[in-house]
């Protein structure tokens, strides 16, 4: 039933409240017109223009001059140099791109597309609700004719009430009956799900893709061609093919069988090298500069100990010293190979030469050639890699690109570092008069009076042999063959056959150019000349094993140095068949080195794993240094050299690793200053301070 005030009229709210505002208002207005001008408004009245002090004064033609300006979306109060932290590079980064969109006003919207599900479904449910209202209305004016015909007859049914009898209770279901069907049903609501645009909470986090937008590379460079291919076009090309062909077949000719075996390795590195991009050659500098860097800052606790410490202990010290680590050189490559052969590079001080092969005839096996840099310990620089194991090298002095290599199966072959391939650039055969045991040492020469370059070599067949480069193949002649003397056989038919001696070291005179020594595996050292192929000029019975290697002092023409696996090292004067200093290490001596800065310093290392310093202006007697450098007891010290200018040594061992080692200031002490004079320094000084030696030697050798 609807309330009663719903039927009657709408009445407006009185409105003198805003008829006074009115009248005041008008009043105003009325006021205000009587100053200005009566029948007139404000806005139209003339107004007095005022000119600035600094304005232009301008011509008409000035005046009429038009200027374009362009409105862009470019906001002029956005910053240009904001800064946010990079998770991908770990820093902070510049970004380039800022929003230029000034917002003003925003507002969340809820309009939906009328083509969507959701808005269908609720276009569905406002029919619904429209249909339900209206049923509910009619219901609601059935429900009040129904009471106002009730009202009217409640007076005679009263009346009436005691004849008639209730209504029966089966009547009651036909009216509920009735009353439904006089009410619209209302239809279920249809769940309208879109089976393809289902989604878990978890996954809508939308991931930005990473991308760097300095990163975009130019596109290559394109250009069109066009030709036409006609028979005789394509006959001419066929004829220049076929000339260039015979042209190379000529060559070919010509050339040695060496030549053309290095000709078809370097075809085959050019092609190798053609199918790879041109970008890997380029940076390949650039990256082996970046490894160096890297390297240098994973190992710069050693590069620090290397160029600033000093062993303060070594004052406290009886005149003794000690040998410091720094880096260790080891190739997963030559593992299992020893360190045969050490030589630095004359050129860069901070490059060396390192041989590998085995001493053990049992098991021989490959051999390789590695170069180390200082600079770059992890990896070495040049790689070369043999069928058989290397057992000496030495570098050129003026060409330090050419190194010559001796094998454990007689060969010799020189490698030559500015040529790209790994294989030797001359070796020798069996027809070049290769030898026909192990090569022991190699050494270059002076060259010759034609400037070909030439070395020696020693082997174990009992052959010294000049080889040198002519042109492109290597050309050997015997300068003197090994005899033991006093061991002659009468053999067939009473000839008379020498018992070969076996070459194991030989070093050549720093200033005598035909002097130079040889020692052998009974023991003995051979002084020869270069002249005489026959004879030896004079014999030292020097050790009762092998002579493991022989080297001249660096000042001293006279002295010169050996050692033996019968764990001596032996000092000579050459004009005396006797020693003036022997030195018993307790192990067998694989190499002795002298040093470059002292006349009377020299190294020595031993089986034992051991590296013993001398210096016999200090102490005559026994070694001022005795370290163990290796911590297993099973591994054996081959090899040791100094270098040339820096105070370090580098030691060589039986399991393929090199040990750079620095050496305490006692170690390398020079001459003291006296007060009131000067420092003198250079050879004579360090020649006189041997012959001091070597002369106290002399006067106490007869008395005993």
């Amino acid at each position: 039933v609807l309330p009663a005030s719903s039927k009657m009229p709408h009445k407006p709210p009185p409105r003198r409240q805003s008829i006074n505002v009115g009248r005041g208002a008008r009043k105003r207005d009325e006021d205000s017109g009587t100053e200005v001008g009566e029948g007139t408004d404000e806005w139209a009245q003339s107004k007095a223009t005022v000119r600035p002090p600094d304005q232009l004064d301008l011509t008409d033609a000035e005046l009429k001059e038009e200027f374009t300006r362009i409105l862009t979306a470019n906001n002029p109060h956005a910053p240009q140099n904001i800064v946010r932290y990079s998770f991908k590079e770990g820093t902070y980064k510049l970004i380039g791109f800022v929003d230029q969109l000034a917002v003003h006003f925003s507002q969340v919207g809820n309009l939906i597309p009328k083509d969507s599900d959701e808005g269908r479904r609720q276009h569905y449910l406002d029919e619904l609700a429209a249909v339900s209202y209206q049923g509910s209305q009619e219901s609601a004016k059935v429900v009040t004719s129904e009471t106002e015909i009730l009202e009217e007859e409640e007076e005679p049914k009263e009346a009436e009430a005691g004849s008639q009898t209730d209504v029966p209770a089966a009547e009651a279901p036909e009216k509920m009956a009735e009353e439904e069907s006089m009410t619209p049903k209302q239809p279920k609501e249809r769940k309208l799900t879109n089976k393809f645009n289902f989604s878990e909470r978890a996954s809508q986090t939308f991931n930005n893709p990473l991308r760097d937008r300095e990163c975009q590379m130019e596109p290559p460079p394109r250009t069109n061609f066009s030709a036409t291919a006609n028979q005789w076009e394509i006959y001419d090309a066929y004829i220049e093919e076929l000339e260039k062909q015979e042209k190379t077949k000529e060559k070919e000719k010509t050339k040695t069988p060496v030549a053309k075996k290095m000709g078809k390795m370097a075809m085959r590195k050019m092609t190798s090298m053609e199918s790879q991009s041109d970008d890997i050659t380029k940076v390949t500098q650039a990256a082996k500069i970046v490894e160096r860097m890297v390297n240098q800052n994973t190992y710069d606790d050693v590069a620090q100990d290397f160029k600033y410490y000093e062993d303060a202990a070594d004052e406290y010290r009886d005149q003794e010293g000690t040998l410091l680590p720094l880096w260790k050189f080891q190739n997963d490559k030559a593992k299992r190979l020893a360190v045969t052969a050490l030589c630095w590079n004359p050129k860069y001080n901070d490059l060396f030469a390192v041989g590998h092969g085995s001493y053990d005839f049992m098991k021989q096996s490959r051999g390789m050639l590695l170069f180390y840099s200082m600079k770059n310990p992890s990896f070495p620089e040049y790689t070369f890699s043999s069928e058989s194991g290397i057992l000496c090298l030495d570098v050129h002095v003026d060409h330090p690109y050419l190194v010559v290599v001796g094998h454990y199966d007689g060969n010799v072959a020189i490698y030559n570092l500015k040529k790209p391939y790994s294989q030797p650039s001359f070796r020798s055969s069996a027809k070049s008069g290769k030898h026909t045991d192990p090569v022991w040492q190699v050494k270059w020469q002076k060259d010759d009076m034609d400037h070909n370059l030439n070395f020696f070599s020693v082997s174990s067949d009992g052959r010294i042999v000049s080889w040198t480069l002519v042109k492109s193949e290597l050309v050997h002649t015997d300068v003197i063959k090994l005899k033991v003397e006093d061991s002659t056989t009468e053999g067939l038919e009473g000839l008379q056959i020498h018992t070969v001696g076996c070459g194991t070291a030989f070093d050549f005179h720093k200033e005598i150019d035909y002097l130079f020594l040889v020692g052998t595996e009974e023991g003995k050292i051979y002084k020869c000349s270069k002249s005489y192929s026959s004879q030896f000029l004079s014999t030292y019975d020097a050790h009762s094993m092998a002579v493991d290697a022989v080297s001249w002092n660096p000042y001293h023409t006279k002295v010169f140095m050996s050692c033996s696996s019968d764990w001596t090292v032996k000092i000579w004067d050459h004009t005396i068949k006797t020693p003036m200093f022997i030195y018993d290490l307790n192990s067998a001596v694989g190499d002795v080195a002298w040093a470059p800065y002292s006349s009377t310093v020299f190294a020595a290392v031993t089986a034992n794993g051991k590296t013993h310093v001398f210096d016999l202006s200090i102490n005559k007697y026994e070694a001022i240094c005795n370290q163990p450098v290796v911590a297993q007891k099973k591994n054996k010290l081959t090899h040791v050299q100094f270098n040339p200018i820096h105070p370090i040594i580098i030691v060589g061992d039986d399991r393929g690793h090199v040990t750079c080692l620095k050496l305490s200031p006692n170690l390398r002490k020079m001459p003291k200053e006296k007060k009131g004079q000067e420092v003198q320094k250079g050879p004579a000084v360090e020649i006189a301070k041997l012959d001091k030696l070597l002369n106290l030697v002399r006067e106490v050798k007869p008395k005993t």
